[in-house]
């Protein structure tokens, strides 16, 4: 059975990310991401704690438009690499390969995951909608829900 090499992060960038062109064309961009649990010490005070991860884009992955403070989803895979410094020890490092990336919300704090909704959406809480036990009824109920956009 093959093995499975998966990981899934949300976080923040850490710094814009240091995109090169290669020779033949192609694209690396190389950055930082920022993750944070949270959790309760022993004394019952919240503390978080970050991990920072070497995140590399490959190809068109390395023209996404992201910079530093947003946020993202990204899934990839883990890579070792070694090389040796100029006094010729083998140095070790950890990156995540990213294959899938999505902007969550921008550095501003504008994105997918706003707490409050536009100003231009009604407020529909004090009205209950009407029942329609109908067939006719129930075929728009079950149009409306398959047109949700996710």
């Amino acid at each position: 059975m093959a093995g499975i090499n998966k990981v899934i992060l949300v976080g923040n960038l850490g710094k814009d990310p240091e995109v090169m062109t290669y020779d033949n064309g192609v694209k690396r961009a190389a950055f930082t991401l920022a993750t944070t649990e949270s959790y309760k010490d022993k004394d019952g005070n919240w503390q978080d704690q970050t991990e920072w991860h070497n995140i590399v884009l490959w190809r068109y992955l390395a023209e996404k438009q992201i910079i530093k403070g947003d946020k993202i989803y990204l899934e990839g895979r883990i890579r070792n690499r070694s090389y040796e410094d100029k006094d010729g020890v083998k140095k070790y490092f950890t990156e995540i390969q990213g294959d899938k990336v999505l902007k969550l919300a921008s550095a501003g704090g504008g994105g997918y995951n706003q707490a409050s909704p536009p100003d231009s959406v009604p407020d529909n809480t004090s009205t209950a909608a009407p029942t329609n036990n109908t067939a006719e009824g129930n075929a728009e109920t079950k149009k409306e829900e398959d047109d949700l956009p996710f």
